[in-house]
């Protein structure tokens, strides 16, 4: 059974989204729903990152780099 919910987002992005939803061949539902279920799939993903943040807390480079030193391709 489909129970309907009620979301707010501002009006550009609903728009944005509606746009490329059609482009692939799909709808916002459908997008939400498939959201859905991948976040109750996952509920432990946030608690894994934290996790792996705090362990990796160790980790210094020295220093802040610049946009363009973190964009750079080697």
């Amino acid at each position: 059974m489909l129970r309907n919910i009620t979301l707010s987002a501002d009006e550009a992005t609903i728009e944005q989204a509606r746009r490329r939803a059609q482009l692939e061949n799909t709808t916002l539902n459908e997008l939400f729903r498939q959201w859905l279920k991948r976040y109750v799939a996952q509920p432990g993903a946030a608690d894994r990152y934290r996790s792996l943040m705090q362990r990796l807390s160790y980790v210094d480079a020295g220093r802040k780099f610049s946009r363009e030193e973190m964009n750079e391709r080697h």
